[in-house]
Order: structure tokens, then C-alpha cells, then sequence
């Protein structure tokens, strides 16, 4: 439980100051598109050395996926997983929306220019942000200086460049969350497919990278 309980945290926190920035932004214009990676990759940054050692800092469902494709985290705690990393997310958006209420959106992550672009977008990132956990990560375990570093600025620059074309999802439980709490659902089908595909062409493209497959699964 106390694994459930740090990836419900990690996840609200990812999606608190992630699409709070949003939030915020549409309401100030005080942070831009600059202000809002940061936001994204200190977090993130911020969880895996907070709860690595405690849950291994998935808050992720598609991560969580990847690690099970990857033959590093048991079958049997996918589902508590992404229960409780996609709960943490809605209580994240719905405490933004008592915050903030009347909004038309809560950091909904909705394509620029037609969901084919966005799906490969989000496909792409999602593989090289999984290719960058397998590598960096113990077993199933994000954890220590060089994890939350390598992970957190992957986010940051992945977020920083295609945000405003796709809002660099890259998870599902993020993308659900705000979008339960606008109601609005423009195609969130695939900001849950996208990024769960990407995962797991990540860990099967990841022994071809030269390292040991020991490393990759």
C-alpha cells in the first residue's frame, strides 16, 4: 500500500504543478511555454527522489506498462498502478478546478494541427522518454541522482519543444485527469494509445542500442 499510496502522490504532484502552470498561464500569462516544461521536468524530477526508492517513481501508467513488457515489474501490480496513478491525477485536476473553477480547460493535452501529427509526436516522445528510463533505472526502480536528472530533463525538453504542438503528454493518467475535469474529451483516445505503444516499441528497440540486453530487460 504504501507503494499505491507514493505513485497517488507522485502522480498528483505531477499533474498539480504541471498543469497548474497551464492554468495559471492561461489565466496571467505570466509563465510560457518556457515556465511550463520547467515545470513538468522539476517535478518529475522532484518525485523519482521523493518516492524512487519507495514505489519506483512510475506515476505513469504507459512507464508502468513498459516496465511489465520489459519483464521488470510483476503483472500483478499494473492494475493498483495505474489505479492509483490515474486517481492521483484526477484529484490533481479537481483540486485545480475548486482553485480555479469556471475554466474552460485544466492543462488538457489537445493536438495543434490534426491527430495524426499529435500521435506520432506522442508515440516518439514516449519511446525516447522510455528508452531513457530503461536505461537509467534498477529493475523497476527509478531512483538516484543520475535517474532523476536524465528523466526530469528528458521531460523538460520534450515538453519545452513539442508542448505546443501536442502538450507532450507522454502518460496517460495526465491527459485523463484534465480532461475528466473540463469534460472535455477531444481525442484523448490517443494520448492512451500513443504513449503506451511508444513505451513498448521502446523496450523492444532497446536491446539494438548497443548495450547488453541485461540492461534493457
Amino acid at each position: 500500500m504504501k507503494r499505491y499510496i507514493a505513485e497517488f502522490i507522485g502522480t498528483y504532484a505531477l499533474v498539480f504543478f504541471g498543469t497548474g502552470a497551464m492554468v495559471v498561464d492561461s489565466i496571467h500569462s505570466s509563465i510560457g511555454v518556457v515556465g511550463i516544461a520547467i515545470a513538468f521536468g522539476v517535478v518529475v524530477m522532484a518525485m523519482i527522489y521523493a518516492f524512487g526508492d519507495t514505489s519506483g517513481a512510475h506515476i505513469n501508467p504507459a512507464v508502468t506498462i513498459g516496465f511489465v513488457v520489459a519483464g521488470r515489474f510483476e503483472k500483478k501490480e499494473v492494475a493498483p498502478y495505474i489505479l492509483f496513478q490515474i486517481l492521483g491525477g484526477i484529484a490533481a485536476s479537481f483540486t485545480l478546478k475548486l482553485l480555479f473553477p469556471n475554466l474552460a480547460l485544466y492543462g488538457n493535452t489537445i493536438p495543434s494541427d490534426g491527430w495524426l501529427q499529435s500521435f506520432i509526436l506522442e508515440f516518439l516522445l514516449t519511446l525516447i522518454l522510455m528508452l531513457v528510463i530503461l536505461k537509467v533505472s534498477s529493475g523497476s526502480i527509478e531512483t538516484g541522482t543520475m535517474a532523476a536528472i536524465a528523466i526530469g530533463g528528458i521531460v523538460l525538453i520534450e515538453a519545452l519543444v513539442f508542448g505546443p504542438i501536442t502538450g507532450a503528454s507522454m502518460n496517460p493518467a495526465r491527459s485523463i485527469a484534465p480532461a475528466l475535469a473540463s469534460g472535455n474529451f477531444q481525442e484523448i483516445w490517443l494520448y492512451i494509445v500513443a504513449p503506451i505503444l511508444g513505451a513498448i516499441v521502446a523496450v523492444l528497440i532497446c536491446p539494438l542500442t548497443g548495450s547488453k540486453d541485461s540492461e534493457c530487460c
